[in-house]
């Protein structure tokens, strides 16, 4: 006697919509597609730098447009979600122990935050503001 295993029906596009776990998973996903397209925006800048002062100019007018507006604004906004979530599982994805105990995940959490602010004021004090 076989019996069929029970399959249960689930969308092919649509399946990260059923739960916001999901959606906040997928939104990080196409998070880091943004970020990484605006590291090749940046390359493709230093490359034109390289050429020259003509060349980099071209390439500066083409980002000040509209589009390019938005897409660095969409870029930043990713940017920042992409750090806050980053920050929230660093304690789940690195488990820290010290003396045989386990540190805390708030620990963990506040202490990437300190680093991110004593490096965002290291690069503030370089450029100059």
């Amino acid at each position: 006697m076989s019996r069929r295993p029970y399959l249960r029906e689930q969308s092919k596009s649509g399946w990260w919509l059923s739960q916001p776990r999901y959606v906040r998973y997928m939104m990080r996903e196409v998070s880091a597609a943004f970020i990484g397209i605006y590291a090749l925006i940046l390359i493709i800048g230093v490359h034109r730098l390289s050429q020259g002062e003509i060349a980099y100019a071209s390439f500066m007018a083409s980002t000040k447009g509209p589009a390019g507006l938005l897409f660095a604004a969409a870029a930043m906004l990713f940017a920042v979600y992409h750090t806050l979530t980053w920050f929230q599982v660093t304690p789940k994805a690195m488990p820290l122990t010290l003396s045989g105990k386990r540190v805390p995940g708030g620990v963990i959490v506040a202490a990437h935050w300190l680093g991110f602010a004593v490096a965002s004021a290291a690069v503030w004090l370089l450029v100059g503001s």
